[in-house]
């Protein structure tokens, strides 16, 4: 059993940083560090300790794996601030490690495994050749689009998507709700607006006011149950499944537009170009959007900015990208707001 005097005390990254040459070293071993969250996810570590420290023997036992390797998981683990290794050799909780519980409020488990599934191994090496040419590599891997080969071959992986972009709505929904002055407001849309928590979540706050979600129909079927027949707002909401690339149906007040805008370039201007077609004059566009630049989450949205180049092509937006994009589609910006540490919104109004 390792004891305090056996082991070495280990540097947190908080009390010293690397010099360069180590810091090098330790970026080309990131895929380590994902691998190793992916499998503590997998295996279920997080869910597994109590809130009181746990022995190494007593975890195995727990999550069915061998004492030893669960060890060096932990340790490396330990070493990014994913929990912490206690004098006598048990492993107890920190801030981060609970957010790989699935009960956590603030729950990043899917997100975690959404970032590191199968797929993402076999593209990032490719990532010269993207930049190169400009745009995705899946196709060129897995010989058709993103979205289909989840959906045809990747049910797992397509599961765990959902998961994902559902916990992100539930957490980032509140956040909206907070930021949005709707007081007089009749009606809003969600376009694009997956399983609908964020047009519910306004509707909660807002019982005078109706709502519409706009998604493709496989999302919609899975809508959020407050929204669908029997839940406590769908006398309020209508539900249409579509794609707003293609078509928006959709007459309201304010249409909000989340994290949807990454697509390729002629993708995002016709969405934009059929809500600017749908909407009235002076209707309300709020347009919110992770940034890669001026914000604190920019080592994040960066990273998933390559990502989007990997796997559709698309690409995050700079606050000046979003703006043109907003002002080609004919709309006139007003407020440019954090939403929070990881969003922007784009107030916008369509002129008469």
């Amino acid at each position: 059993m390792t004891t305090a005097e056996q082991a070495p005390h280990r540097t947190t990254p908080a009390e010293q940083a690397p010099p360069p040459p180590m810091r090098l070293r330790e970026l080309v071993f990131g895929a380590a560090c994902a691998a190793a969250v992916r499998a503590a996810a997998r295996l279920g570590v997080a869910d597994a300790l109590e809130e009181t420290p746990m022995s190494v023997e007593d975890l195995a036992a727990a999550v069915k794996t061998q004492p030893g390797t669960l060890r060096r998981l932990l340790r490396a683990l330990s070493c990014q601030g994913v929990f912490v290794e206690q004098p006598d050799g048990s492993f107890a909780h920190t801030e981060m490690s609970r957010l790989l519980r699935e009960d956590d409020p603030h729950s990043l488990r899917y997100i975690a495994l959404w970032c590191t599934e199968p797929w993402t191994w076999n593209v990032w090496p490719r990532l010269d050749e993207a930049v190169r040419s400009g745009r995705n590599v899946f196709e060129d891997v897995y010989e058709r689009e993103f979205f289909e080969y989840l959906n045809e071959e990747a049910p797992e992986s397509a599961y765990v998507f959902n998961r994902a972009m559902t916990t992100s709505s539930e957490q980032s929904a509140r956040d909206v709700a907070a930021l949005l002055d709707l007081g007089g407001v009749a009606s809003v849309a969600d376009i694009g607006g997956g399983q609908g928590q964020v047009v519910a979540s306004l509707l909660e706050k807002h019982p005078g006011m109706h709502g519409t979600l706009l998604d493709l129909p496989g999302v919609v079927a899975n809508a959020d149950a407050r929204l669908r027949d029997g839940g406590a707002l769908a006398d309020r909401v209508r539900i249409v499944p579509g794609d707003c690339r293609e078509d928006i149906p959709v007459q309201a007040d304010v249409y909000i537009i989340k994290n949807i805008l990454e697509w390729d370039d002629d993708s995002t201007r016709r969405a934009l170009a059929n809500v600017r077609k749908a909407a009235r004059p002076g209707a309300r566009v709020v347009v919110i959007e992770n940034l890669v630049d001026d914000t604190p989450s920019m080592k994040f949205t960066t990273s998933m900015d390559l990502l989007l180049l990997l796997n559709v092509g698309g690409a995050k937006h700079t606050r000046q990208s979003m703006v043109d994009r907003l002002t080609s589609a004919g709309l006139v910006i007003g407020e440019v707001r954090p939403v929070n540490a990881y969003l922007h919104a784009f107030e916008c109004t369509v002129p008469a």
